[in-house]
This record gives C-alpha cells, sequence and structure tokens, in this order.
C-alpha cells in the first residue's frame, strides 16, 4: 500500500490545535495560582507572602536573562539594592512624593546601572561575562558602603510606605500585599509575553547557539543587552517593593551572597521555565525561615550550599522542570 501524501494544510492544523491545548493547559494553571495568591493572605502573614512575591520576581527577573538568554550574571544583587536604595531615599527624603513615583524612580535607576553594566560586559562570554558583572557589582556594593546617604552596615530604616496614588493606605499590610501582587502578576505575564514573542525565540536561538543566530544576520549583541536590561529593570522593581514593603534597605541586597541566592532560586526551581523561579524563590525562603527558627539557625548556609549541590547533581532541571519531564514521559 502506497503512502498517502502528507497535506501541509492538516500539518498546520495539528500545529494550531497542539497549540490551543498548550494555552489552555498554561491558563489553567496561571487561573488556580491567582485565586490561591488572592486568598493567600488570610491565611498566612502578608508580610512573609509579599517577602516570597519580591524574591519571586527577582528570580523571574534574573531566570530571563539566564534561563532564556543564557547569560551567568553574578551581579543582580547591585540592581536589587540600587532599587530599594533609591527609592527609599526619595520617600524618606521627599515627602510630597508618592509611593508609586519612588518605586518608578528606583526602577529607572536600576535600569540605568543595568545598561551601563550590559555595554561594558556583553562582549565577553561564558565564565568571562560573570566575572565581570561580578567585579562592577562588588564596586556598587563598595559605593554602598562608603555612601552616608545608605546608612552604610547599619541600613536605611523607617521608610514610609505612604499612599498608593494618594488614596489607598499602604501601612495597611492587606492593601500593601494586593499591591505587590498586581506588580508581580504584571511582570510575570510581561515576561511570560517576551518569551513567548518573536523576540523571546531570538534569545533561545542565542542561548542554544550564538554563532548560528550571529550566521542568520541577527545583531546578537543588541539582543542581549536588552534582555539585560529588561532584567535590571525587573530586579530593581523587585527591589524597590521590597525596600516599602519592610520600610528596609540594608546592604545584604548588595552583597555577592544575595546574586548567588537568586542563582539558587533559579536552579531548584527551574531554569528556562516560567513558574521555575517563582517555585525556588517560595522554597528557598521557606526553607531559610524553617531553618532560622530552630536550632538549625547557625547551618542556614551549609544547608542551602548542600540543596544547591543537590540540585545541580541530581535534578538539573529543577522541581518544576522535573515535573514537566515526568508529566509529559507518563502522561503525554
Amino acid at each position: 500500500m502506497m503512502n498517502q501524501p502528507v497535506n501541509p494544510a492538516d500539518i498546520h492544523k495539528a500545529i494550531v490545535e497542539q497549540q490551543k491545548i498548550q494555552d489552555r493547559k498554561k491558563l489553567m494553571v496561571n487561573g488556580v495560582l491567582l485565586l490561591l495568591l488572592l486568598a493567600a493572605p488570610f491565611v498566612m502573614y502578608p508580610v512573609f507572602l509579599m517577602k516570597i512575591l519580591c524574591f519571586a520576581l527577582f528570580a523571574v527577573a534574573f531566570n530571563l536573562l539566564f534561563g532564556f538568554t543564557g547569560l551567568l550574571s553574578f551581579g543582580h544583587a547591585a540592581f536589587l539594592a540600587t532599587g530599594g536604595y533609591t527609592t527609599g531615599y526619595l520617600l524618606s527624603n521627599f515627602s510630597g512624593l508618592t509611593t508609586e513615583m519612588g518605586i518608578i524612580a528606583g526602577t529607572a535607576m536600576a535600569t540605568l546601572l543595568g545598561l551601563a553594566f550590559a555595554l561594558l560586559s556583553i562582549r565577553r562570554q561564558g565564565i568571562y561575562f560573570a566575572m565581570v558583572t561580578l567585579a562592577l557589582a562588588q564596586l556598587v556594593f563598595f559605593f554602598f558602603v562608603q555612601s552616608e546617604f545608605t546608612g552604610g552596615e547599619d541600613g536605611m530604616h523607617g521608610i514610609p510606605r505612604g499612599e498608593l496614588f494618594g488614596l489607598i493606605n499602604l501601612e495597611d499590610n492587606l492593601n500593601m500585599y494586593y499591591f505587590v501582587l498586581v506588580v508581580f502578576i504584571t511582570c510575570y505575564l510581561l515576561v511570560q509575553r517576551i518569551v513567548g514573542s518573536p523576540y523571546g525565540q531570538i534569545l533561545k536561538a542565542i542561548k542554544q547557539n550564538e554563532p548560528r543566530a550571529v550566521s542568520l544576520g541577527y545583531n546578537v549583541d543588541r539582543y542581549k543587552i536588552l534582555a539585560f536590561v529588561i532584567s535590571a529593570a525587573l530586579a530593581g522593581l523587585a527591589g524597590s517593593m521590597k525596600s516599602v514593603v519592610f520600610q528596609l534597605a540594608s546592604l545584604n541586597d548588595a552583597h555577592w551572597h544575595m546574586s548567588g541566592e537568586v542563582i539558587l532560586m533559579t536552579l531548584v526551581g527551574g531554569m528556562g521555565t516560567l513558574l521555575g523561579p517563582v517555585v525556588g524563590a517560595t522554597f528557598v525562603v521557606n526553607i531559610e525561615y524553617l531553618l532560622s527558627q530552630g536550632p538549625l539557625r547557625d547551618w542556614v548556609d551549609p544547608i542551602l550550599g548542600g540543596t544547591f549541590v543537590l540540585t545541580v547533581l541530581a535534578f538539573r532541571s529543577g522541581i518544576v522542570g522535573e515535573i514537566q519531564k515526568f508529566i509529559k514521559k507518563n502522561l503525554g
């Protein structure tokens, strides 16, 4: 029996149907997560939830650069701290400034710093790129240490939350939580849109085979710079939100240890997946909290280090990646 010729229209139809199924699954997952997040502050402490959301946004920002573009930055703590310090300073010293304007200013400053980092480091690759970003971040750290406006090692305390648009009192934890939630969901959907766009596909192509992307005529440096700047902006936004939530900006956010922590969150959750950094941030923040409350409080860093090694050796796809592989293998 002769093989029937394949109709291109049928292939296209099958691809479209498959895409619709994937979109429906994604919509269902997002809907369930949204309902859980809306109900969460009534069963858990809102400030703790806001901490998770801020670090989740930080990890989502880092994952855009590392997971989807293939650029490992050891300097993302600089953007987190820059956003936090800028917002904290402006809100503390300019009483007429609204909270959202302080956050926007902090995000803008982190964006500009990200552009400077990108222009100085983007032509390097691999470990050289990582080391340049680390060196630049250390320069920023020492600047914050020496600057009077940051409060040095004491940090910047008593940052006012103020009112959102002059109407909503953010001193109320519930109001503050839903504001942080709206910002997080907006940024998450933005990253989701970027990854699924033609621009996102080019970023993936650069990660998989940069010389091939160059041979196809793409200006890869321009694409990588834009990805770096977007990632820095989102990290700065996370820092700005965090400083308002805790009414504090400290050197811990600028330390290289924070850059290592966001790498851990991304790898544990699942690098190159949209939900992975959120799961990873939730896991790491909860582990840190639980350990700090018990007899193992002095062993938090070694335990997190062991978790990192175990993840790299045994679960290279992370929590979300392993679940996706299991579902694909067993459930189609």
